[in-house]
């Protein structure tokens, strides 16, 4: 009796020391935010990957991606999903605060979480790709009903296949966390929206939460896919740290804008053409090569289409060749052209989030004309002035006579002692024009 005792005293004791080992494992864990603010881009792209990747499920529960975002490009989103899905530790994504929004690539990214969540007055959707976003699915605009139920697809082959491979993609996020696909569906066909409310309702979402320490009760005891397979979430009392974009995201974020790409462009073009023009000065060299490297680095992460970069560059050249050439400004009107048509599709598959604001267009286009004119103007201004070096210089120069001897003799033009030759005989001290030059022999006449 008392050995079945003392065998139960120990039971329950390890029984409490275990569970107390596993509260205070908890307590040691932590949930890590990620903040997704803005456009979705190559710097938020590597800010989320490069987190992700660095988490250790020992002490980390679970991370969350905190969302407030209108999407943005393709291929950041799919480098996001693809992290994780592969992350070891539960993900959760988080559509606050209120009056945040998961649009477009968001929509994608939700979808791709283990545990959807929104806040309060928060809403996603409209996840169509903007490639075919300007595209109505139904001709003629508003589609009647029997249309609207068969939902046709975009006439080109091209939105056709993008359109497909949106919902394909949607739907296979859907069914790999079990919500709702149909309306995923619809989101990328229709560009339908929902608030969070209805999208709890509709299954669209796991839970609406008032915030983080909200969220993590609320998900406590979840089961979550977690690199492939179910696990319970222990979330109930993590701590709650923020890891901030550090000083190489936000260094990316500022060169991987568009607009700032587009500028060092131009400021690489201009900088080698400045150093070409007068070899030696070094600086103008020195910039425009960074800047040329920094913007080919931006081109590589962002959408380009290259005929645009080309139709760029084949302006500024053409405003150069004008200065050159000098075709009365025709070839110089071309350019300006062709490079205000080329930085207007340059980025023209980005979308609005992500495309080249058409004021830095406008400015660019001014600037760079404003400079060929300059160019112009000055190169006709030097034709018009006299000519101050070579032989040409020297037609009507004045001088005086210094030795002569019948019809030949010596002069002295602008300090230098020439020989010469005149239709008559000149006193020595006597002024001379000089009227023309034959090799190293002046024709000259009396003033």
């Amino acid at each position: 009796m008392r050995l079945g005792l003392a065998k139960t005293a120990a039971l329950l004791a390890a029984a409490v020391l275990s569970l107390l080992a596993a509260s205070a494992g908890a307590d040691g864990r932590r949930a890590v935010v990620l903040e997704i603010d803005g456009a979705i881009g190559p710097a938020v792209a590597d800010y989320v990957v490069r987190g992700l990747k660095a988490l250790d499920p020992t002490d980390t529960g679970l991370v969350v991606l905190r969302m407030d975002t209108p999407g943005g490009l393709g291929s950041s989103m799919r480098e996001i999903i693809r992290a994780m899905l592969a992350s070891s530790v539960p993900v959760a994504v988080y559509v606050a605060p209120s009056g945040a929004r998961a649009a477009s690539a968001g929509t994608y990214i939700a979808y791709a979480a283990g545990i959807a969540a929104m806040a309060p007055g928060t809403n996603l959707g409209a996840a169509t790709p903007i490639q075919i976003g300007g595209l109505s699915p139904f001709p003629g605009g508003k589609p009647k009903d029997d249309e609207a139920e068969r939902k046709p697809a975009p006439d080109d082959t091209e939105s056709r296949k993008i359109l497909n491979d949106a919902v394909a993609f949607i739907r296979s996020l859907a069914d790999l966390h079990g919500r709702n696909a149909d309306w995923a569906a619809d989101a990328v066909r229709n560009a339908v929206s929902l608030p969070a409310n209805e999208a709890l309702k509709q299954h669209v979402v796991d839970v609406i939460a008032d915030d983080l320490p909200d969220l993590l009760r609320k998900i406590d005891g979840r089961t979550a896919l977690v690199g492939g397979k179910p696990e319970q979430l222990q979330t109930a009392g993590l701590e709650i740290v923020t890891l901030a974009p550090d000083w190489r995201v936000r260094l990316l974020s500022v060169i991987a804008d568009p607009n700032v790409a587009y500028l060092f462009m131009l400021l690489g073009i201009y900088g080698l053409i400045f150093e070409l023009a007068n070899p030696g000065v070094i600086l103008p060299g020195l910039i425009g090569g960074i800047s040329l490297l920094i913007a080919l680095f931006a081109f590589n992460l962002l959408p380009v289409d290259y005929a645009g970069a080309g139709l760029v560059i084949l302006g500024v050249g053409l405003m150069v060749a004008e200065a050159f050439i000098g075709s009365f400004g025709a070839i110089g009107l071309a350019g300006i052209a062709a490079f205000a048509v080329g930085s207007i599709i340059m980025f023209r598959g980005a979308g609005p989030t992500f495309g080249l604001s058409l004021s830095v267009v406008i400015a660019a286009t001014i600037v760079t004309g404003a400079f060929f004119l300059l160019g112009l103007a000055l190169l006709l201004r030097s034709r018009r002035r006299r000519v101050v070096t070579g032989s040409e210089a020297m037609i009507g120069a004045e001088g005086e006579a210094l030795e002569w001897q019948g019809a030949s003799g010596r002069i002295r033009v602008h300090g230098e002692i020439w020989q010469a030759r005149a239709a008559q005989p000149l006193e020595p001290g006597a002024r001379i024009r000089v009227t023309g030059r034959k090799d190293l022999v002046l024709t000259v006449e009396p003033m």
